[in-house]
């Protein structure tokens, strides 16, 4: 496993339940994204969104409905258009196949705090922490990606700090929520790592 990889790995299987529509053009190659269905094991359902060049598509022949395996990175990208999330979560696609099998989601990734941790107890008395991990990734970028703690291992998180080092094992997960706009309730869906194992690293 290169270096790169092994700061930002996810490996998902599941059913495409949107067919690839164009993303974006970027030196002159094109970029679709489609979405994945991953269950997990109480049965609800993550809908992943996966961007992949036209060339593994090409090769595949995703057309939805079909079991595939991706592999690639978790990415962020700062949407400025004045619609939809500001933080725009997706997987970026660096192999796709067709593979039977459990449906599989599972992450791991490197990299440091850039925003205090925000810790909180739910009316139920779970404890949650939120954080923000920024990965690094070549040419001097970074994905800044949500991620959020459970029980035990959020209580541990509300002590680290601002540029702590973290290693952390999860699943991306998609999130339902309602947010008042214009004084109107809008269904958003929010996407975020949800943390298994998490350490600092030394």
């Amino acid at each position: 496993m290169d270096e790169e990889t092994s700061r930002n790995y996810v490996v998902l299987r599941g059913c495409v339940s949107e067919k690839p529509r164009l993303s974006h053009r970027s030196r002159g190659e094109e970029y679709y994204i489609f979405s994945l269905d991953v269950a997990r094991l109480s049965g609800a359902v993550d809908t992943i969104r996966v961007v992949a060049r036209d060339r593994l598509l090409d090769e595949l022949e995703v057309g939805g409905g079909g079991k595939i395996r991706v592999t690639g990175e978790l990415r962020s990208f700062n949407n400025r258009s004045g619609t939809g999330p500001k933080l725009v979560i997706t997987v970026f696609a660096k192999t796709l196949c067709f593979e039977d099998g459990p449906d599989e989601n599972a992450i791991t990734l490197r990299g440091a705090l850039c925003k205090l941790p925000n810790h909180r107890v739910t009316p139920m008395g779970r404890e949650i922490c939120d954080l923000m991990l920024a990965v690094n990734r070549r040419y001097g970028r970074s994905d800044y990606l949500p991620c959020i703690c459970w029980g035990l291992t959020a209580r541990e998180a509300a002590s680290w700090t601002v540029g702590t080092a973290l290693c952390l094992e999860g699943r991306v997960q998609s999130r339902a929520y309602t947010k008042t706009v214009d004084g109107e309730s809008v269904e958003k869906v929010a996407y975020e790592v949800s943390v298994i194992h998490a350490a600092p690293e030394d």
